[in-house]
């Protein structure tokens, strides 16, 4: 028996996502059509052997939350529950806290994702490697590969070659320390507990004597330094898609990867070009209830959401649209998201920066224009 525990945060963390945050929780912003926790449910689902998907995080429970969670139940017929957090405990400190609602049932594994990755999610592949390599209760971290700028800007792992065993892991090094990083999914067995209990003692301890300091446990910084050169922790690169999710930006970029990536696994969700149809060049997703008019010219990597309106000779390209916005005529949207009920004037034209090739570098000068409300026209 398996289980998959989804780490979504709360309303304080994900400062660089807003104002898109503002209007949805973060986890639910339409991702290449579909929220962003969708893709990772789905391929949770898909799994054999796996029995519950919980969602951790200290969101108010809201209406959103919930009619996504009836949704993604009935749709990929697997139990997913919430379990509200009632302070911000750290990526380690949110699963210890509930450690009995992950445990009841007696999984023998079970993995744990950040809900702001874009991933192909190799979950069979890693169980596999986990079967293949160490102890039966060996913990395994998915990584990939990045350039030395890159690599600092995420948890870096130093391996063993022959064996896979991570040697040494440091969470954004202040100078270059390994090409892999910590994609944010993790395959664990119950054992690991043992070695959060131990770093939540330490801490209740630490507090008491200096009556101060944070009940939190990271598992980059507090579990897997510590559990580095063990003979306990592995880690298996993927080669495939990965992306972090923190800006505006990098949710087109990811929206790019899973446009792509739907040619495998969702060719039904890529819209193609039809007589009396707009035309298409490269990756789009266009929901039904969108009212696009046949001159309008969309793609490549472009997402339209549900009850949006795009008139007479528009041009889109590399831009999420959501949900009730409007496009009049004429009108040229290029690298944007064009925020909830938002309306682009006629022969308006709207260009963001181009994200390309990391949107996730903080060093980067990287903006994409973001139109979150209001109407916007031609000068």
């Amino acid at each position: 028996m398996l289980k998959s525990v989804i780490l979504i945060g709360g309303p304080q963390k994900g400062t660089r996502f807003r104002p898109l945050s503002f209007e949805v929780p973060k986890p639910l912003f339409p991702v290449a059509g579909v929220p962003m926790l969708q893709h990772h449910v789905e391929e949770c689902a898909k799994v054999p052997n796996m029995k519950e998907i919980l969602l951790i995080g200290f969101y108010q429970p809201n209406e959103e939350l919930t009619r996504f969670m009836c949704s993604a139940q009935q749709e990929f017929k697997i139990s997913i529950r919430y379990l509200q957090e009632y302070a911000a405990l750290g990526t380690g400190g949110g699963i210890y806290h509930f450690r009995d609602q992950i445990l009841s049932g007696g999984p023998e594994a079970f993995f744990i994702m950040n809900a702001d990755v874009c991933s192909e999610f190799p979950l069979p592949e890693m169980l596999n490697f986990q079967k293949e390599h160490g102890e039966p209760s060996s913990f395994v971290i998915l990584g990939t590969t990045a350039n030395r700028k890159q690599s600092m800007n995420y948890g870096c792992i130093v391996e063993n070659q022959q064996t896979n065993e991570v040697l040494h892991y440091v969470e954004k090094p202040s100078t270059f320390v390994s090409d892999i990083i910590n994609c944010g999914i993790y395959l664990f067995t119950p054992e690991i507990f043992q070695h959060i209990g131990a770093v939540f003692q330490k801490n209740q301890q630490d507090m008491l004597i200096s009556m101060c300091g944070s009940g939190a446990i990271r598992l980059e910084q507090d579990i897997f330094t510590a559990l580095a050169g063990q003979g306990k922790l592995y880690v298996y690169k993927t080669p495939a898609i990965w992306s972090q999710i923190k800006s505006a930006g990098s949710a087109i970029y990811a929206s790019r990867l899973y446009l792509n990536q739907y040619h495998k696994t969702h060719p039904e969700r890529l819209a193609t070009n039809k007589e009396g149809g707009p035309r298409i060049s490269g990756n789009v997703y266009i929901h039904p209830t969108a009212n696009i008019d046949p001159t309008a010219v969309l793609g490549p990597n472009v997402s339209i959401g549900t009850g949006v309106t795009i008139g007479a000779g528009v041009r889109v390209r590399e831009s999420i649209i959501l949900h009730g916005a409007t496009l009049q005529d004429h009108s040229c949207v290029l690298n944007c998201i064009v925020g909830w009920d938002s309306t682009i004037g006629k022969w308006a034209r709207v260009e963001g920066t181009p994200s390309d090739p990391n949107p996730n570098d903080p060093y980067e000068w990287v903006t994409n224009c973001l139109i979150m409300s209001g109407n916007f026209g031609a000068f």
